[in-house]
């Protein structure tokens, strides 16, 4: 069977009339840019064209639900864009999404809530303003004319990281940021100064992290 005819098999098979069924798959391929693909076999389709008539399939008869896994692995930009916007008007349409990815910038991107699964069990959950809380707050500084070791002895601020002349701090609690920006301002002029969230792969390895401490045997005092 070609894709036309599996995707309109699949929508008799739920229910769906003959020439309903049809026009849905004709849609499902056109939305897919697989028009023109209608004809071919599934196995003669690259990974991502694969991934995009997995999607049409599951689509095709109008599901109560959406539960998808890796929806976005061997895709091209151009293709996670559109599965991107597929699954979002899905979702704002009233249809319940729900897919596991290790693409998280995706996740981030798209997901109203996110679930942190651990080995079976769902160590963290929320919106991605909800797994943020907690975390400690960051100023990212642009001083290209810094000298070297700019910033190592700021009270309340540790650098953690350095891109060229951008030096990411971590804010300790209670402390003020304008202290490190008058002494960013002391050093020369500043590029740039502001807050930066936690990505949302940064919190998953936090995450990770404290329940692997909290999981970890404590040694009996001696």
């Amino acid at each position: 069977m070609h894709l036309a005819e599996q995707l309109t098999y699949l929508g008799e098979l739920h229910g769906m009339g003959p020439a309903r069924a049809t026009a849905a798959a004709r849609a499902w391929l056109k939305r897919f840019g697989l028009a023109d693909r209608a004809h071919d076999d599934v196995q003669s389709l690259s990974m991502g064209n694969q991934q995009r008539v997995q999607l049409a399939a599951a689509l095709v008869f109008n599901p109560i639900m959406l539960v998808l896994d890796e929806p976005f692995a061997g895709l091209d930009p151009v293709a996670v864009d559109v599965m991107s916007e597929v699954l979002r008007e899905q979702a704002d349409a009233g249809l319940p999404v729900i897919f596991s990815s290790h693409e998280l910038e995706l996740v981030e991107r798209i997901c109203d809530r996110i679930a942190i699964v651990e080995r079976g069990r769902v160590v963290a959950q929320g919106t991605v303003a909800e797994l943020r809380t907690g975390a400690a707050e960051r100023r990212l500084v642009d001083l290209p004319n810094a000298a070297t070791g700019w910033g190592e002895d700021i009270r309340g601020a540790t650098p953690i990281s350095r891109d060229g002349s951008k030096l990411l701090f971590e804010i300790e609690p209670g402390a003020d940021d304008q202290a490190l920006l008058r002494a960013a301002l002391a050093s020369g002029p500043v590029r740039e100064f502001h807050h930066v969230e936690p990505s949302l792969g940064e919190i998953f390895r936090a995450v990770l992290q404290e329940d692997a401490s909290r999981a970890a045997p404590r040694e009996d005092a001696s």
